[in-house]
């Protein structure tokens, strides 16, 4: 189910932006005039009731009485149809935008029968498969690996998260994963095109694997209450016994602020705030003023980026992020059209 919150509040910034579309423009000012009409009959009104006090009233003026009546029946007859075009006009609003909002989820035919994601709760590329399988109302159960043992994959040659079994066929990779899955879901969909709007999504999804994940780690570990901020939030959504939370907790949290020193330096970081907050802006100015970069719906790189900063969107670095950059509008709209967690609970 959609969240009704986030829809609710992008269908208004829709419907009350002349700028979002031609479409929503037209709506807008027809919008808009009818207010002002219904502003207009709102002050006959408003006469009429002085006009039918004064009637009863002998210290009440009566020079303006006798044209009165026609506008009282007049602004009663017209203020009810403006009131009723109002509605319906609204109505016709929030409906479209609906239907311009509507997932397309698969068809029953091509829907997986079982779908099991292995992966870690905080894990970018884990998050971007879940972002995908939301998007498109696939059920899915979760099996939480444990970073230090690794026992839950120990049948699996390929050791990283995320693999995804998708009716016993083992999937690894989270780009090739949404891509093999794409297909099987929507097969009558082209793999490869040459559209602009193709090559655009490409590129972007290629920017999230090779730039945006990199700066995450260093901003999530960035000092030793951040770690733990991010492993307490691992652990309690894991299936760990509680010697295995602690133990995750503070050995995962020392060794990941480690790694994140030797990532920062890797990828030539030198303040890991900045660079979150320079990456934000630059796929804020990619949407150039688009609601998602697919345009009036997400396609692959909206739900890429959405999933790597899903994890992170409520941590410490996460709400930095909101505050000091443009991003948090585009991320609301996108909780809004991801809707709930599609994840089945055990």
């Amino acid at each position: 189910m959609r969240s009704n919150n986030g829809l609710t509040s992008y269908i208004l910034r829709r419907a009350l932006n002349p700028l979002a579309s031609n479409q929503t423009h037209q709506s807008s000012n027809g919008l808009s005039s009818v207010i002002q009409q219904n502003q207009q009959h709102y002050n006959l009104q408003r006469l009429a009731f002085y006009s039918n006090t004064s009637r009863n009233s002998s210290s009440g003026s009566k020079w303006w009485l006798p044209h009165l009546g026609q506008y009282t029946r007049k602004a009663v007859s017209v203020g009810i149809a403006g009131a009723v075009s109002f509605s319906i006009l609204a109505s016709s609003l929030i409906s479209s935008e609906q239907d311009l909002l509507a997932k397309e989820p698969p068809k029953p035919e091509f829907l997986p029968k079982e779908v099991v994601l292995y992966q870690y709760e905080a894990c970018p590329f884990c998050n971007k498969v879940k972002a995908f399988l939301d998007y498109y109302d696939i059920p899915y159960k979760v099996v939480e690996v444990n970073p230090l043992s690794k026992k839950e994959i120990k049948w699996s040659e390929y050791k990283k998260v995320p693999i995804l079994t998708v009716d016993g066929e083992h999937l690894v990779d989270s780009s090739d994963i949404i891509d093999k899955l794409g297909a099987k879901i929507h097969p009558k969909k082209a793999v490869v095109s040459d559209s602009d709007g193709e090559t655009e999504e490409k590129k972007w999804r290629g920017w999230v694997d090779s730039h945006l994940v990199h700066v995450l780690s260093p901003n999530i570990y960035r000092n030793s209450s951040e770690a733990l901020e991010s492993f307490d939030y691992i652990t309690s959504n894991g299936n760990f016994s509680y010697t295995e939370k602690i133990t995750v907790k503070y050995a995962g949290a020392v060794a990941m602020y480690f790694v994140s020193k030797k990532l920062k330096k890797k990828y030539n970081i030198t303040d890991e705030r900045a660079a979150l907050y320079e990456a934000a802006e630059t796929w804020v100015d990619a949407l150039d003023g688009r609601e998602f970069l697919g345009g009036p719906k997400p396609n692959l790189a909206d739900l890429a980026v959405f999933g790597v900063l899903r994890p992170i969107r409520y941590l410490r670095s996460g709400k930095d992020m909101v505050e000091h950059t443009h991003i948090g509008d585009w991320y609301s709209r996108m909780e809004g059209v991801v809707g709930d967690s599609c994840r089945i609970k055990a």
